[in-house]
C-alpha cells in the first residue's frame, strides 16, 4: 500500500485486528511503530499529517494493578494540604509531581543537583537503610538508566527556589533532609504519608502513585513510552508502557 492510501480508518482496522489476534501490549507496539514510521513521511513532506495521530488509543483489557494514579484536582488538594505542611510533604509532592521520581531518588537529592537557570534536577543517588547504619546516601540507582537529568516544569522550579530561600531547609546538604538535618528515612516517609492520606481522601496512594500519574501526563500528551521511560529511569521502554501508562486519568502538570 502507498503511504498516501493508509487512511486513519484503515490504520485503526489494522490495529485493532493486531490487538485481536496478539492482545492489548501488541496492539499498543503496532500503533506506536505505525506512528513514528509516517511521522517520517509528514517530516518528509509526503503526508500533511499524521493519521495514526487520529487512530483512538488502545485500551487494556486488564485492571491496573498496585497504586492508583492522580487526576489533577486531588494533586491541588494534596499541595494545599496543611497536614501536608506540617510534615513536610508538600515541596516532596511537587517533586513527585514534577519528575516522577522514585522515594529512594527523591530523599537523595542535594542542592548541587538542582539547576535553577537550566531548570533541571540531576537524579545521580538514592537513599537506602543500611544494616547498622540507618538511611545512607548511596552514589548509585535502582538500574544503570536511574542516574539522569531531568526537566522540572515551573511551578516546580519555584518551590525549589523559595524552599532554598528559607532558614533551615536552605542550609541542608540535602534538599528533603530529616529534622535533624540527616538523611531522610524512607521509612519514616512513608510512615509520615500514612498518617495524612486517609484525611485527604486517598487511602490508597503511595510516592508509586506519582509515578504513574507523571506517566500519564507524557501518555496523554501524545509522547513516546521512550520518553516516559527516559523520564521515569527505567531500563526498558516495555516497564513504562506496560505498568506505568495507564489509561483513564488525565493529569495536565499546573501548578
Amino acid at each position: 500500500m502507498r503511504v498516501g492510501d493508509a487512511t486513519p480508518g484503515w490504520l485503526n482496522a489494522v490495529i485493532r485486528s493486531i490487538r485481536q489476534a496478539h492482545g492489548a501490549n501488541m496492539g499498543r507496539h503496532g500503533r506506536t511503530l505505525l506512528r513514528g514510521a509516517l511521522q517520517i513521511a509528514v517530516l518528509d513532506d509526503v503526508l500533511g499529517a499524521n493519521p495514526v495521530a487520529q487512530v483512538r488509543r488502545i485500551e487494556s483489557d486488564r485492571k491496573p494493578k498496585g497504586a492508583p494514579a492522580l487526576d489533577a484536582v486531588q494533586l491541588r488538594k494534596l499541595r494545599a494540604s496543611e497536614a501536608c505542611r506540617a510534615a513536610d510533604l508538600v515541596d516532596p509532592i511537587t517533586v513527585f509531581i514534577a519528575t516522577g521520581l522514585r522515594r529512594s531518588e527523591l530523599l537523595a537529592l542535594r542542592w548541587e543537583d538542582f539547576d535553577e537557570k537550566v531548570g533541571t534536577i540531576t537524579v545521580s543517588g538514592k537513599i537506602a537503610r543500611i544494616s547498622g547504619e540507618g538511611p545512607k546516601r548511596l552514589d548509585s540507582g535502582k538500574t544503570d538508566s536511574a542516574q539522569r537529568t531531568v526537566p522540572l516544569p515551573e511551578f516546580a522550579i519555584t518551590a525549589l527556589v523559595w524552599r532554598r530561600g528559607r532558614a533551615v531547609w536552605g542550609e541542608q546538604r540535602m534538599i528533603v533532609p530529616s529534622s535533624v538535618g540527616t538523611c531522610r528515612d524512607p521509612d519514616n516517609f512513608n510512615k509520615q504519608w500514612r498518617k495524612v492520606r486517609d484525611d485527604l481522601g486517598v487511602p490508597d496512594v503511595t510516592s508509586h502513585s506519582f509515578r504513574k500519574s507523571v506517566a500519564t501526563m507524557i501518555d496523554d500528551a501524545g509522547l513516546s513510552a521512550r520518553v516516559g521511560a527516559d523520564q521515569l529511569g527505567h531500563a526498558k521502554v516495555s516497564m513504562t508502557q506496560d505498568r506505568y501508562m495507564r489509561r483513564g486519568c488525565a493529569v495536565p502538570v499546573h501548578a
